[in-house]
C-alpha cells in the first residue's frame, strides 16, 4: 500500500515550535497554510503577540507546553499530539518552505509513497542580514524535515539537533529558507548560549559514544555524512581546528566572495562561535579536574 495525496492538500501534519515569534510566525504559516492537511503550533507560553497572530489562522491547532530544550519539546509533540496524517513536517518559526519544495512533494504523493520510504530530507537556505549564504560549505546542508509517524524522533542533543529517521529517505531538490537572525545582537546572544550547549554536548558525546543521536557515518545518508564531518573536525587539536575550519570555509570554499554579510557571517559563525565552543570545552574539562 502507498501513501497518496488527498484533494488539494498534502497528507502531512506540520508541527511548528514557537516562543515570542511575532516577527516570524505569519511568514512561516503563509508558506504552508494552503498546502498541508494539518498544522500544529506548539507554543512555550509566548508573552508577545504570537498567540494573537495565530488567531488569523482558524485551522491551526495551538497547544502550549513548557520548554525544557528543543529535543524534549519536539519529542513531547510526537508523543502527545493527536496527529491525523502519516507524515510529519518539522519547522521552526523562522523557516519558510519554498514553493518548489511543496510542488516536489506533491509530485511524490500524487504518485504514491511506497512503504519503505519513511522520510524526506531537504537543504536549508541560510539567510543572514538579507543575504543567502550559499558559499563556504554552508549550502547545501541537508536535514530530515519530514518523517513517517512512528518512524522518527529528535535526537537527544542540547544544540544543533537533527531528526533520527528509521528506514529510507528521499532527498528533495527544493529548499527551506532559514532566517537565522533579526540582528547581530540577537545572533551573538544566541550563539553565546549555544556555544555552552555545544560544549556540553561534546563532553556528553565522549561519555555515551553518541547513543540516541544521528550516527557519524562516512558513507551514510546526507545527515550522517555531515555528522561524520563534524566529528572529524573534533579529532583535530582544540583551538587549532578553529583556524583551519575558518580558512577552509572562508578561503577554500569561497566564503570571501559573499561580501560584507559573508565576512560577518563566516567570521562569527565559523570562527568566533567555534573558538568559544573550544574555550568552553576547555573550561568544562578543567572544572572536572579540580
Amino acid at each position: 500500500m502507498t501513501e497518496t495525496a488527498l484533494g488539494n492538500k498534502l497528507p502531512i501534519t506540520a508541527i511548528i515550535l514557537t516562543f515570542n515569534e511575532e516577527k516570524n510566525i505569519e511568514e512561516c504559516l503563509n508558506s504552508i497554510y494552503d498546502f498541508v492537511g494539518e498544522i500544529y503550533v506548539v507554543d512555550s507560553f509566548s508573552t508577545d503577540n504570537t498567540l494573537s497572530l495565530l488567531k488569523k489562522y482558524p485551522s491551526v491547532k495551538v497547544v502550549q507546553n513548557a520548554f525544557e530544550n528543543y529535543s524534549i519539546q519536539r519529542n513531547w509533540a510526537f508523543d502527545n499530539l493527536e496527529i491525523e496524517n502519516d507524515f510529519i513536517l518539522n519547522l521552526d518559526a523562522d523557516h519558510r518552505v519554498m514553493p518548489e519544495l511543496l510542488d516536489e512533494l506533491k509530485g511524490y504523493f500524487d504518485k504514491g509513497i511506497s512503504e519503505n520510504i519513511n522520510g524526506f530530507m531537504a537543504s536549508r537556505r541560510t539567510m543572514f542580514l538579507g543575504k543567502w549564504i550559499k558559499r563556504g560549505g554552508h549550502f547545501p546542508v541537508y536535514h530530515g524535515i519530514i518523517f513517517r509517524k512512528g518512524f522518527g524522533q529528535c535526537e537527544l542533543k542540547k544544540y544543533d539537533q537533527h531528526f533520527l529517521i528509521e528506514g529510507e529517505s528521499i532527498v528533495l531538490k527544493g529548499n527551506v529558507i532559514d532566517i537565522i537572525t533579526e540582528s547581530l545582537t540577537v545572533f551573538t546572544e544566541r550563539h553565546n548560549k549555544w556555544s555552552t550547549l555545544e560544549a556540553q554536548d561534546y563532553i556528553d558525546y565522549q561519555s555515551n559514544h553518541g547513543a540516541g543521536r544521528v550516527q557519524a557515518l562516512k558513507d551514510g545518508n546526507e545527515m550522517e555524512k555531515r555528522r561524520y564531518q563534524r566529528m572529524k573536525y573534533y579529532s583535530y587539536p582544540p583551538f587549532l581546528r578553529v583556524f583551519l575550519y575558518f580558512f577552509h570555509r572562508f578561503v577554500l570554499k569561497g566564503g570571501f566572495r559573499e561580501g560584507v554579510p559573508g565576512l560577518i557571517f563566516h567570521f562569527l559563525q565559523g570562527f568566533w562561535f567555534r573558538f568559544l565552543v573550544d574555550a568552553k570545552i576547555w573550561e568544562l574539562k578543567n572544572a572536572k579536574e579540580e
